[in-house]
């Protein structure tokens, strides 16, 4: 058989020959319909030294998505420059990331789809790398309203749901980019750059977006930040 005609090569890279082919296996096929003799083939292992290596398909999976996580995670972080200009950084994250979804489909169909539907604990390790990609875009949207509105002490809370809103649409665009033919991944930056960039810009101003009054109805204040900066 040939898949136990195998080369004697290290442990960390036999590993991430595993890791390949499983998240190839897991990304097209879904986690239930994946199976340990087909992940073996592809790596051209036998099934035993799989176990061997991983313990179980669990904790393969588990792998799998703890290693895309960091990658999407790093690819991000690195394509970013910070002492760029506000909307500058933004669009380089934003390339960053669309341009890793789209070299990555099967990373990112573990990541999004998969682990997220087959409940814990593989949705607490999305979760956790969801949550540093929203920090990191956080700090990089407080940066700008810091310095927009010329207070160093502008609040996290004042910006932390539009880092939510932003990586919400950003995750939903990916999936969308990857499946629609002849769309780029800087097409799909650009979309939402187009979409959240105004938005920001306007905020970041003190001209924010507010909901028309309705007779009868308690009025809706304006977010804090516009307000901050009106008294500023």
């Amino acid at each position: 058989m040939g898949a136990v005609k195998t080369k004697r090569m290290p442990r960390a890279v036999r590993e991430q020959q595993m890791l390949d082919a499983a998240v190839r296996t897991f990304g097209r096929r879904g986690y239930m319909a994946a199976s340990m003799d087909e992940i073996a083939e592809l790596a051209g292992v036998s099934k035993p030294l799989v176990y061997l290596y991983l313990n179980s398909k669990e904790d393969l999976f588990t792998a799998c998505i703890r290693r895309e996580a960091a990658a999407l995670t790093e690819a991000v972080r690195a394509g970013v420059r910070r002492d760029a200009p506000a909307d500058r950084q933004l669009w380089e994250g934003l390339g960053a990331f669309f341009t890793h979804t789209a070299q990555n489909p099967d990373g990112w169909a573990v990541l999004h789809l998969q682990a997220r539907t087959h409940g814990e604990p593989f949705a607490s390790e999305v979760a956790t790398m969801r949550a540093e990609i929203v920090a990191f875009v956080t700090q990089l949207i407080l940066a700008a309203a810091r310095e927009a509105h010329r207070d160093p002490d502008l609040p996290e809370s004042e910006v932390a749901g539009l880092a939510e809103a932003l990586v919400g649409a950003a995750e939903s665009l990916a999936d969308w980019a990857n499946a629609t033919p002849g769309v780029t991944a800087r097409e799909a930056a650009a979309t939402l750059m187009n979409f959240s960039w105004s938005g920001l810009g306007n905020l970041m101003a003190g001209r924010p977006w507010s909901p028309p009054a309705v007779a009868g109805a308690t009025p809706v204040e304006a977010p804090s930040a516009a307000a901050h900066e009106a008294s500023g």
